[in-house]
């Protein structure tokens, strides 16, 4: 029956002697004693009191707010199938967009930075490899494309220790196949540095090198010395040629 009073029961164990006390501060609280059970030391009270009622304001708003969730979490299932069914289309579509890559245009512009100079493609390097150790060209051309990488056929011309170094040598390279005999063409130089540092490669990968060996060598552009006629260079690799 909806008349009917419903408690909710606490036990509370006590000290002989002292279940007045307890009694009486539960009762402030609203609780009536059921039952005292006395022991030999400790005596056990049962009490209980009518449940307060729940307001029904609160459970208005908290019906509310359960409606609230569960349209919220709808909606965001809606959303979430509706994202999968385009992601879905865009795949069926192949995932092209019109717009340009990012990534793509990046890697085509640094591939485009990096290409490297030759003779054959470039007009002035081809002028470069022909003209004196001394010519204006250099510096022009050392000034143009510092930093730039470079490859032509060349040789040895001259190979020495740098310093007090016994594994470290500044090569001396000239354009062609003719080593110390060399006549024309820039002074390329490459200063103290290790026979590992030139990167060798080719299907005869030599373990040393000498005076008029014939490579195709790929380098950095460095400075021109107009006062020594020398034409600075960092080697990044050489593939022996025969």
């Amino acid at each position: 029956m909806s008349d009917e009073i419903d408690y909710e029961y606490k036990t509370v164990r006590t000290v002989r002697g002292t279940s007045s006390l307890i009694i009486s501060k539960m009762e402030k609280d609203g609780w009536e004693v059921v039952e005292e059970v006395p022991g030999t030391l400790r005596s056990t009270l049962e009490f209980r009191r009518p449940k307060k009622p729940l307001p029904w304001l609160l459970i208005g708003s908290a019906a509310a707010g359960i409606v609230v969730l569960a349209i919220v979490i709808g909606v965001a299932a809606a959303l979430s199938g509706e994202d999968a069914r385009k992601a879905d289309s865009d795949k069926a579509l192949g995932g092209t967009s019109k717009k340009p890559s990012v990534t793509a245009a990046s890697s085509a512009s640094e591939s485009a930075g990096a290409a490297v100079i030759t003779p054959q493609g470039n007009a002035d390097f081809a002028a470069l490899l022909k003209a004196d150790s001394c010519d204006d060209a250099n510096r022009e051309f050392a000034a143009r494309h510092k930093g730039d990488t470079v490859a032509f056929d060349g040789s040895i011309v001259n190979m020495a220790h740098h310093g007090d170094y016994d594994t470290r040598y500044d090569f001396l390279l000239g354009p062609g196949d003719r080593g110390p005999v060399t006549a024309g063409g820039p002074a390329f130089k490459y200063e103290n540095v290790n026979i590992s540092d030139l990167n060798l490669t080719g299907e005869k990968t030599p373990t040393t090198v000498g005076v008029g060996d014939k490579f195709r060598f790929v380098a950095e552009v460095g400075e021109f010395n107009a006062g020594q006629c020398l034409f600075f260079l960092a080697p990044v690799s050489t593939e022996a040629r025969h």
